[in-house]
């Protein structure tokens, strides 16, 4: 690393400090701090969630897939377009969710089913979620000693320690310190401006990528492979047991599944000032994801090249001692790309990529930090706790939770040997949680028959199973049948299966989903809630209504909508027509490198362009109007994640409220909360 290079790098550290010394003075309520106060716009929330998919570990993660599969996951890959793209439209799950105003899913679990359920998958959550957190920043800490030539040990106060060890625990730091500072409103603000300086360092990024590498010396890399193993020819790639078609199909079914019940980046699920707005933000998402996602990929490629070609023998010869001599055969091979990086990339360029790294570690991790205190406070403390939290204890036991979560993940990051590719054990541990709760979300959602008992269940046969594997895996290793991801899959269908069977066999009464979402005769609660009233679903069916077009879509909106919708099914048609002619007559290996090309490099490229444009442009007015929204926000003590009887503390204040304005003389008051501020009561 160059002076030049270590200038570039710091100005992830500029942007945190400022933006969290800023936004910490928006900071006014417990809803504020979980949720940045629901006045997100779509804009804001797509690029700051992508941001947090853009750490270190991301890279890794893609670099060993890339290494694996190459080209040849993106092909079947299309199989999920029409699936998902339905999925994204419709608001599945998402829209709903954001209708109950829950805070966090084990709040809507009370909601829909009971305490002890809320409890119950806090602490799932929670304990799941830390533990696939908590390999996250050890190896963005790897990469970050890899990447800048540090020495893999370090002797602090006469012992020695993995380099990586007080790396981790200086980053964390920072992290910890972002996420203390304004909560959602600092970490979804921190993220967006870091997502945005990001697409401009992506597009110097694969200039210097295509100026250094040809497409002549990438593709005769990525075909000479042997057969059953191409990275080209997807159908020359049954040897790949782990990334191939059913890793594709089975990530579909689990995905779509457990839409949104991960909740790492929980925050982001409330933050929109509408269920229509974060719809939009994860259909916008989708076209920034198609334009960002070919640096990662063309950072693999480029390294996989570098590595194996002779025309750069002399310099990787070098590359390859450093990486030989690391000693943990898992890490060294995680670490290859890494290490390669490092030494191609020329000054500036180097530097500026060193920016994206710590951007996406201190968003990412931030996010993660945010998430998981929330839950452990939300959905074990509040519900436990015989006194309520103050508003000001609250938050200042969220802040507490954070911190340790922290010290958790660097203890769990030191000790821990991973021997699992970071998909898979994202996979699983993903599993734990949302092989069981995916069922009682989507049937607590969309069916009035599901009952506690079903719920109950599903979410402890999902969370046995996955568990299951995970020791048996770690026991085993590569002996044991099944990967990361069949665990998950077949946890899965046993929960689905286990719920259905127990609610019907348990479902005395159907449930009031109506009053749970706000709607029909509910619907007037809204707006005493600083809610905004969004239209009635349309009920004529139309093409637009079997897209998922409802009278809440602007022009603008149908236009964006419609035209994802156009490209994808474009590119599942030419996965049809081009499976069917491989079947009959199979493509040579120089017509997918020329499909790659275009497709695969040369679109992508186009869309990072555009999109790096469009969403600089949205990410800065939404931006804007959040200040604004939260400068005029009134501040609702009640609103801090508290059910009782099924309900939102603060909608059942108004409610009564609203029932003691229409019969002042004959409605009793029954406080269920102390009130030091607020003069509502809870029930009347």
């Amino acid at each position: 690393m160059s002076k030049i290079d270590w200038v570039l790098a710091a100005i992830p550290l500029l942007v945190v400090f400022a933006i969290s010394a800023y936004t910490s003075r928006y900071l006014k309520s417990v809803s504020d701090f979980l949720s940045g106060g629901r006045v997100a716009g779509r804009y804001l929330l797509a690029v700051a969630k992508g941001e947090f998919h853009a750490g270190a570990v991301g890279f890794v993660a893609s670099f060993e897939v890339t290494s694996r599969a190459g080209f040849t996951l993106g092909w079947w890959g299309w199989i999920s377009v029409p699936v998902s793209l339905l999925v994204a439209i419709s608001g599945f799950i998402v829209y709903r969710f954001r209708q109950t105003r829950a805070m966090t899913l084990a709040q809507f679990f009370e909601v829909r089913y009971s305490k002890g359920i809320r409890v119950f998958t806090g602490m799932l959550g929670f304990l799941s979620g830390i533990i696939n957190f908590g390999i996250i920043p050890a190896v963005g800490s790897r990469f970050m000693v890899y990447y800048l030539g540090l020495p893999e040990t370090v002797a602090i106060f006469g012992s020695t320690l993995p380099t990586y060890v007080p790396v981790m625990a200086l980053l964390l730091t920072i992290t910890v310190f972002i996420a203390l500072s304004g909560g959602m409103i600092t970490v979804m603000t921190s993220d967006c401006v870091a997502g945005i300086l990001s697409q401009v360092i992506y597009l110097v990024l694969i200039a210097a990528l295509l100026w250094m590498f040809s497409w002549r010396q990438i593709s005769e890399v990525l075909a000479n492979r042997p057969h059953g193993q191409s990275l080209l020819n997807p159908f020359d790639s049954s040897a790949n047991k782990d990334f191939n078609i059913w890793y594709v199909l089975m990530s579909v079914f689990v995905n779509v599944y457990g839409t949104m019940a991960w909740q790492s980046a929980g925050g982001y699920n409330s933050a929109a000032r509408t269920a229509h707005e974060s719809r939009m933000a994860g259909l916008l998402g989708r076209w920034r994801e198609l334009g960002n996602s070919v640096t990662m990929m063309l950072l693999g490629i480029c390294g996989l090249t570098f590595l194996s070609h002779a025309d750069f023998a002399g310099q990787a010869a070098q590359v390859k001692q450093i990486i030989e001599h690391v000693q943990d055969p898992h890490v060294r091979a995680q670490m290859a790309i890494p290490i390669a990086l490092a030494h191609f990339l020329p000054i500036g360029v180097r530097g500026l990529f060193c920016a994206i790294l710590l951007m996406g570690i201190f968003g990412g991790d931030s996010t993660h930090l945010h998430s998981w205190s929330g839950i452990f406070v939300q959905d074990l403390l509040v519900p436990l706790r015989k006194k309520p939290f103050g508003p000001k204890a609250h938050i200042r036991a969220l802040r507490w939770t954070i911190v340790g979560v922290a010290v958790f993940a660097f203890l769990f990051g030191s000790l821990y040997r991973q021997t699992e590719y970071i998909v898979m054990w994202w996979a699983v541990t993903f599993a734990i949680y949302v092989g069981g709760a995916g069922a009682a979300i989507i049937g607590g959602l969309y069916w009035k028959k599901g009952t506690t008992a079903g719920a109950w269940v599903a979410i402890v046969t999902g969370s046995i199973l996955s568990f299951g594997g995970i020791v048996a895996r770690q026991i085993h290793g590569d002996q044991f049948p099944l990967n990361g991801q069949q665990i998950s899959f077949y946890a899965t269908l046993t929960a689905i299966t286990t719920y259905m069977v127990v609610s019907l066999l348990t479902c005395k009464e159907d449930f009031n989903i109506d009053r749970m979402l706000h709607r029909g005769k509910y619907a007037a609660i809204a707006p005493l809630l600083g809610e905004t009233i969004e239209q009635t679903p349309l009920r004529k069916v139309t093409w637009g209504r079997l897209i998922g077009f409802d009278e809440n879509f602007t022009l603008g909106d149908k236009w964006i909508t419609g035209s994802l919708f156009a490209w994808s099914m474009w590119w599942f048609t030419v996965l049809i027509v081009g499976t069917t002619w491989n079947w009959i007559a199979p493509w040579p290996i120089e017509w997918w490198a020329v499909y790659w090309h275009v497709v695969g490099i040369g679109l992508p490229i186009l869309l990072a362009v555009v999109t790096g444009v469009w969403f600089t442009w949205g990410g800065v007015r939404d931006i804007r109007d959040l200040f604004h929204a939260l400068n005029r926000e009134k501040v609702n003590e009640l609103d801090d994640g508290t059910v009782v009887d099924h309900q939102n503390m603060d909608e059942r204040a108004v409610l009564a409220d609203e029932a003691a304005k229409e019969h002042p003389l004959t409605s009793p008051v029954l406080v269920t909360k102390p009130l030091p501020s607020s003069k509502i009561p809870l029930e009347r």
